[in-house]
């Protein structure tokens, strides 16, 4: 046999183990490329086109401040996870409530839940006097049924009020009615589907300090922001939720924040901590107007809060709202 062909083996070895080579290492670091990446030139439709057929299916909010990175070396943030079962957990429509008030959260657009909002009348009997498909509003002989865009993109929040009242018996049939259907229901309301609006919360830097401009008004922030913290905040010295206040309009959570998540066991050594320690903060709710409201991260320990530490945090609230 040609002794070339003998180290071909090795060679073949070689060649396979240096594929994956490329620079900063022996491995390809897409942090560079998140860090480096440049936006491109928006897609532009026909003016032939009809208007009514396009929508953002999945709108991008536009971003209230510069990038700033943690510090000197950055990496590309992960996904934030879901708390265990939730997606399973979560039911196509739901109740909220605070004090008096109560209304349904149906994990739906207001454009599809507006004709299943119209069989419920037709189907219960109820007389319609009057049908508004615009601002989402049917008054009938019996109550008022209304439906507007929800807090959560993809969410619709359903009422049954008369008098300005809910009527309890009302929303439990609405609630079994909604239940019976699916997150699947095709048909949908073009005339309804603006009241699906576009602005969503956005997280602002004022000062140095970090709030979340929530374009909702805060009995109904404070009532979906008590829900999800329900559920995602349960992590045991991690993320907890301690106590709530409707009328306050405030939470009291435990959580660990990433720079104490960070610490490396040489930090923890010379630290007055031995070991990594999660921190009470405070989510005040402030009302900014009839539908605007400031969600702020108040330090509630003796422990350093940060800006950063600040910002992290209020990312991952206004994560469970959107």
């Amino acid at each position: 046999m040609n002794s070339a062909l003998k180290w071909m083996p090795l060679v073949a070895a070689i060649a396979l183990a240096t594929a994956g080579c490329a620079r900063e290492g022996y491995y390809h670091d897409r942090n560079i490329d998140y860090a480096d990446a440049s936006g491109s030139s928006p897609l532009i439709l026909p003016d032939t086109r009809n208007p009514n057929r396009y929508r953002d299916a999945m709108p991008v909010p536009e971003a209230a401040s510069d990038f700033r990175a943690p510090g000197d070396g950055f990496e590309a943030p992960s996904p934030q996870p879901l708390a265990a079962g939730r997606a399973a957990e979560r039911d196509f429509v739901e109740r909220r409530s605070i004090g008096r008030d109560s209304w349904l959260v149906v994990g739906a657009d207001p454009g599809t839940v507006w004709p299943q909002l119209e069989d419920f009348a037709r189907t219960r009997g109820l007389q319609v006097t009057a049908s508004d498909s615009s601002r989402g509003v049917l008054e009938t002989s019996r109550a008022r049924l209304s439906v507007r865009q929800g807090l959560r993109a993809g969410d619709s929040e359903v009422r049954c009020d008369q008098g300005g009242n809910p009527v309890a018996a009302c929303l439990e049939e609405m609630e079994q009615y909604f239940g019976a259907r699916s997150a699947s229901a095709s048909s949908s309301s073009l005339a309804a589907q603006r009241l699906a609006g576009e602005e969503r919360l956005r997280l602002e830097q004022r000062g140095d300090d970090w709030v979340v401009a929530i374009p909702l008004d805060i009995d109904r922030t404070w009532a979906e922001l008590s829900h999800q913290l329900q559920l995602d905040f349960t992590v045991e010295e991690r993320r907890e939720l301690l106590d709530s206040d409707p009328a306050a309009h405030d939470f009291l959570i435990s959580y660990m924040t990433q720079t104490e998540r960070n610490r490396n066991p040489l930090q923890i050594v010379f630290s007055p901590d031995v070991r990594q320690m999660s921190q009470q903060i405070r989510l005040v709710l402030e009302s900014a107007g009839p539908d605007r409201t400031v969600l702020r991260a108040e330090n509630a320990s003796e422990r350093a809060f940060t800006p950063e530490d600040q910002r992290e945090l209020l990312e991952r609230v206004s994560g469970l709202l959107r």
